[in-house]
């Protein structure tokens, strides 16, 4: 299965002209981002205060700086 997906296509035509194969952009990256990277930092963000606020001990990255 791997294989195939190494693999590549024959490029895909409409109406004579070829299309451009599917690739990782700049859009996806920042939306990538905002969808995945920022939800996850504010819920650790939040899980560290928690427990810095429970505990008394600083368990995140921010304890670094």
């Amino acid at each position: 299965m791997l294989n195939k997906l190494r693999l590549r296509r024959q490029a895909e035509t409409v109406m004579g002209h070829r299309l451009e194969e599917p690739r990782l952009t700049l859009v996806f990256v920042l939306w990538m981002f905002v969808y995945v990277g920022l939800p996850l930092l504010v819920i650790s963000s939040v899980i560290d205060l928690l427990i810095q606020q429970i505990t008394g001990n600083c368990t995140g990255f921010w304890c670094w700086f």
